[in-house]
């Protein structure tokens, strides 16, 4: 599956060109048109899973679906983009295992909120998208929140945002197979505009941390390296099996219970991997911590040397960064970046530079030739503000 090349609804007002093509190919107009971004994580990287803290900001770039209910069990799917044409399932037969590709997130929220005992009915369904694939910044996570916003409104399930996070979560986990955390879906869920979501993993409390770059003179780049990942490969895995072993062996429920004054201890209980592992979530902990007490105060500029070291640890001890990360975080600094690192979950993706708008175009024109010059694939290069989270937009 390739981003479009012209999302039907970039420009569209409220999804009118979608709610067209939906009439164009299922012969009659959608329930609705429901929306849900990606997001960006500022900061708190693999601490999700470890019942810690981090702060995402929903992003100005979203999934969209048109849905109608059909009147049987019968779920017919189709995307804007890519040459599969539409995809007919059956909520009768939804186990892990029976979907492929995208459809793997609308047909995983669909089982999950059949397990959780909402009547889900048969669907048409018509996404467009225009966040980037692959690039860390929540693709599918989006499509399922504006898919579980669509079912909960069509339905009348009443679900509050806490219980949609959690019904996405178990999409993932056990439907899709990927082992992720609750971060994504809060920030989509339950992001605003001109805010960060500070959430804590271990209760889902949300505190929306202000977060806005224009007023302090800056931008937010995103840097997307083309380098493809995958939340269901073996990296992510193994280093959330390297977190529980961490906490077993220190006799704590989650990572979130060790402080950064309990690593000495911990470097003589455990072998040098997992305690590098452990080392990167604890501390990574604190910078989240001292990140919202910066933006709290003294503003965003003020939180360079945080990205930085939180990229650093990234890359040494979780060892989740690659080389056209490190590129482009290292060529940004050099270039007039106030802070930069990695975002998402590693082993590709995107990395996040905060710049002062005076310097944007520099760092755009050096990362461009760092990774021409290195003949890294050339690098999606764009700004992101925090917007509002999932909503019906018509």
């Amino acid at each position: 599956m390739n981003p479009p090349a012209d999302p039907l609804t970039a420009n569209a007002p409220a999804g009118a060109t979608l709610a067209t093509r939906f009439r164009q190919e299922f012969d009659d107009a959608p329930d609705g048109i429901w929306q849900a971004p990606g997001r960006v994580n500022l900061i708190g990287e693999h601490t999700d899973y470890n019942e810690g803290f981090v702060l995402p900001f929903a992003i100005d770039r979203t999934a969209r679906v048109a849905v109608r209910v059909r009147p049987d069990s019968s779920v017919r799917l189709l995307s804007t983009y890519g040459d599969q044409g539409v995809v007919s399932s059956s909520l009768d037969n939804l186990e892990p295992g029976s979907a492929k590709g995208w459809t793997k997130y609308p047909l995983g929220v669909m089982w999950a909120l059949k397990q959780r005992g909402v009547d889900v009915p048969g669907v048409d369904l018509l996404l467009d998208s225009n966040v980037p694939l692959g690039a860390g910044l929540s693709s599918s996570h989006a499509i399922e929140c504006a898919v579980i916003s669509a079912i909960n409104d069509l339905t009348g399930a009443g679900l509050q945002p806490q219980e949609m996070v959690l019904a996405t979560q178990r999409a993932e986990n056990d439907f899709v197979g990927a082992p992720t955390g609750i971060m994504d879906q809060s920030a989509s869920l339950r992001g605003s505009e001109g805010h960060a979501v500070f959430l804590d993993c271990r209760d889902q409390n949300v505190r929306l941390v202000p977060f806005e770059t224009q007023p302090a003179g800056l931008v937010m780049l995103v840097i997307d390296t083309k380098v493809s990942h995958s939340h269901a490969d073996g990296g992510y895995a193994s280093r959330r099996a390297s977190c529980e072993l961490g906490a077993e062996v220190l006799g704590v429920k989650a990572l979130r219970d060790v402080q950064v004054a309990d690593l000495a201890e911990a470097n003589g209980l455990l072998d040098v991997v997992t305690f590098r592992r452990v080392r990167h979530v604890v501390t990574e902990n604190a910078r989240v911590l001292q990140t919202v007490e910066l933006l709290a105060g003294a503003g965003p500029a003020a939180i360079g040397s945080l990205l930085d070291a939180s990229h650093a640890s990234m890359r040494d001890d979780f060892e989740i960064s690659c080389p056209e990360l490190d590129l482009a975080v290292d060529t940004a600094r050099a270039s007039g970046a106030i802070g930069a690192r990695m975002t998402g979950g590693g082993f590709g993706g995107a990395a996040i530079a905060l710049t002062p708008a005076s310097a944007e175009q520099s760092v755009r024109d050096a990362v461009a030739t760092a990774f021409a010059d290195a003949r890294y694939k050339v690098p999606d290069i764009f700004t992101v503000s925090p917007a509002a989270g999932a909503r019906r937009i018509a």
